[in-house]
């Protein structure tokens, strides 16, 4: 009874927190939508660096929680563990507290135009890094559902894993994009501030995909379960 009360602990705590970093990349989107409409620019790019720094720590935890209740149950060996995203989600988490600290800087008033953009270079590179993780979480629960004698897989699981690998694809490409303007906005090419916020537009809005996709996945095994 207690493992499964941890299970299902673990699990939770992964859904909420897929919903939670979907919610601040709603957030993100909202605040960079009103920096580009010309409403304070400068401090909109900071506090929506801070907020999407929140949303990479909602997501790295989420995730880590899953990872943690699939990869460690009694009996689990380390070969299990290899090679199944636990760096991707370190460097997530550092880059989250890492961006947290230059848009309050920048907020502060402390080189803004310098500081957002290498925020954005960080979480563009966070989101390359980590883009194979929700599918990796995929598999895991597909592999941990047949361990336990499942083996039928509704539609709901169907279209939870077409999310999950697109989510793959779509955060690889949006990284490459957010890097590509991140960089442009820093070496001063048009309006860096305009670019800034346009690259925080297309990260809050992959942040949106990935926990959608997240929480659909962990939502199809939970009934399965």
């Amino acid at each position: 009874m207690s493992i499964t009360s941890r299970e299902s602990a673990f699990r939770e705590t992964a859904v909420y927190g897929g919903i939670a970093d979907a919610i601040g990349g709603l957030a993100t989107i909202v605040i960079a939508i009103v920096g580009l409409s010309g409403v304070n620019a400068a401090n909109m790019a900071a506090i929506a660096t801070i907020v999407f720094g929140a949303a990479l720590l909602i997501l790295g935890g989420a995730m880590a929680s899953e990872y943690a209740r699939i990869l460690f149950p009694a009996g689990s060996t380390p070969s299990q563990v290899e090679g199944l995203g636990g760096s991707s989600l370190t460097v997530v988490f550092l880059v989250g507290v890492a961006g947290i600290v230059l848009g309050l800087l920048a907020l502060l008033g402390i080189q803004p135009a310098v500081l957002t953009p290498i925020a954005a270079i960080a979480f563009g590179s966070a989101l390359v890094l980590s883009s194979n993780a929700v599918w990796q979480l995929h598999a895991l629960e597909q592999e941990a559902l047949k361990s336990k004698g499942g083996s039928d897989f509704a539609t709901g699981e169907i279209l939870a894993r077409d999310m999950a690998f697109g989510s793959a694809g779509v955060q690889a490409l949006s990284g490459v994009a957010v890097i590509v303007l991140a960089v442009l906005a820093l070496v001063g090419v048009a309006s860096s501030l305009t670019l800034n916020l346009v690259a925080l537009l297309a990260l809050g809005a992959t942040i949106v995909f990935t926990g959608g996709s997240l929480s659909a996945t962990l939502l199809s095994f939970m009934r399965s379960a």
